[in-house]
């Protein structure tokens, strides 16, 4: 037993096993929206809808007849744009609402307590959209689908935010490096196992591109299922952490419909309690933007902090757009063939696993700092290969598949060690964990709304995606520089 450990009363709730299970469980329920919804399955069903037909382009260099894809432009406000403008804007429009919502929602729970609560709404909100998805069968629904595909992002950033927030509540920070990189590798494991049951009712069962189309919309409703039943296991066993203050209103109206329908006549009647709730929530909103700027003064005093938290945002611009972005990249830079793309997206799941795992035992013999370092570096390495593919090359796919390694490899271990990193340099046995981890969230998701933003508009203007792709090495590298300005505080070298 450590030295950390030995100072915790039995009765806490640090380093239970249980707990942690449950903790890391919520990754294997929920990433399977990452990879069926994000990455693979519904990024290429939306370019096979919003594609009008393929036409046969000759290579004068290779001798080769080449399938080109040509897109159903999307009309908004009278003016025509690519249909991946309108994907890479609608992800945009995703992380702004998260953006807005995060501080106010993380203020709540730190002052009722309840942040277990508002994980539960984000997870069905996610989950209840993904089945939603379903119902986006052609052009004449495309908007339907990029509704729900906006709903279920916020969903599942939204449910990160608290989600992540408790790690740092239910482990000490000798146990945050594994139990992090532990939920990664759970939740890599379960999306690869939901898109291999997707896989085979898709390219097995299928006969027809009518019935693959049928079992594609199957498969968002068993992702949102899956989503849904899974985090029962999380809901049931992670503890409602938090203090409720004693200032609160006497009932909490709009966060428990069931107070609705009471007569509420020992507090004045209903409508003196919903003022009460009104004035409430009011003061809520004012302070939670006024609490995040004085958090990330806070945060950015400590000038590790400062230097990680200005990396974290350059490196994630890079790597949550590429992430987001990237199937579409196979699909229309290469043409790449359904099967084909989603097989080395399923191979890149399974290369994060390792490459979590792997990271989280190099980060113990040379440090954080040095791993965040090393993978960084590999994603500028990619992100220049993937500026240099052509599609006229008969080769391109063997150099994706290249690409596609080393991005599997380094996914699963920047992502685990950005959160432990975090989490490890803040105050320790701290009550405002949710708002040190909403700062971190919202820093990430305005990354992701610049990288998008700037990724869509690449795409509209040059009509491809490979400047974009070789834009987002100019964050990496600033991500890069501001890393190697962290001192070495504990363990993290």
């Amino acid at each position: 037993m450590s030295e950390i450990e030995k100072t915790i009363p039995e009765n806490s709730i640090k380093n239970n096993p249980k707990i942690m299970r449950a903790w890391a469980l919520y990754d294997w329920a929920n990433s399977v929206y990452s990879l069926v919804i994000t990455s693979t399955i519904f990024p290429i069903y939306y370019a096979i809808l919003t594609t009008a037909y393929e036409k046969k382009e000759y290579v004068a260099e290779t001798k080769q007849w080449i399938d080109v894809a040509l897109p159903h432009m999307i009309t908004i406000f009278g003016k025509q744009y690519h249909p991946d403008t309108v994907y890479g804007y609608s992800l945009t429009l995703s992380f702004l609402i998260v953006v807005l919502l995060s501080p106010i929602l993380s203020s709540l729970a730190d002052t009722i307590g309840n942040k277990k609560s508002f994980l539960q709404f984000f997870c069905y909100l996610g989950a209840t959209s993904c089945m939603g998805l379903a119902m986006f069968t052609g052009m004449g629904t495309v908007w339907l689908g990029l509704l729900f595909s906006v709903t279920a992002s916020v969903g599942f950033w939204g449910s990160l935010v608290f989600y992540n927030s408790f790690l740092p509540d239910i482990a000490t920070p000798d146990k945050q490096d594994s139990l992090s990189a532990k939920g990664y590798v759970y939740g890599y494991m379960g999306s690869v196992i939901l898109v291999i049951i997707c896989l085979v009712l898709i390219q097995v069962f299928a006969e027809t591109p009518k019935q693959a189309a049928i079992y594609t919309r199957v498969s968002f409703l068993l992702t949102g299922a899956w989503w849904f039943g899974f985090s029962q296991y999380t809901f049931k066993h992670l503890p409602q952490f938090g203090q409720v203050k004693e200032q609160l209103p006497k009932d909490l109206v709009l966060l428990n419909y069931k107070n609705i329908f009471k007569s509420h006549t020992e507090q004045g009647g209903f409508f003196e309690v919903l003022k009460d709730n009104f004035s409430f929530y009011f003061d809520v909103f004012k302070q939670s933007f006024r609490e995040l700027f004085k958090v990330g003064g806070h945060l950015f005093a400590d000038k590790n902090l400062k230097f990680f938290l200005s990396s974290f945002f350059f490196y994630s611009v890079g790597m949550q757009t590429i992430f987001l972005m990237a199937t579409l990249f196979g699909k229309r830079e290469i043409n790449m063939a359904q099967d084909k793309l989603i097989m080395t997206l399923l191979l890149i799941q399974i290369e994060a696993i390792i490459g979590a795992l792997f990271f989280s035992w190099l980060s113990k013999k040379i440090g954080n700092k040095n791993v965040i370092s090393i993978t960084v570096a590999l994603w500028i390495g990619a992100c220049l290969s993937a500026y240099y593919l052509n599609k006229e090359n008969p080769n391109v796919e063997y150099q994706f598949y290249g690409i596609a390694a080393v991005i599997g490899l380094v996914m699963g271990g920047l992502q685990a060690m950005s959160r432990s990193t975090y989490s490890k340099l803040l105050p320790q046995d701290s009550m405002d964990n949710t708002t040190f981890f909403s700062f971190y969230d919202v820093l990430e998701k305005i990354a992701i709304i610049l990288g998008t933003f700037i990724f869509a508009t690449l795409i509209e203007y040059y009509n491809n995606m490979r400047y974009a792709a070789l834009s987002m090495t100019i964050f990496f590298a600033i991500g890069l520089i501001l890393i190697r300005f962290m001192k070495v505080k504990n363990n993290i070298k």
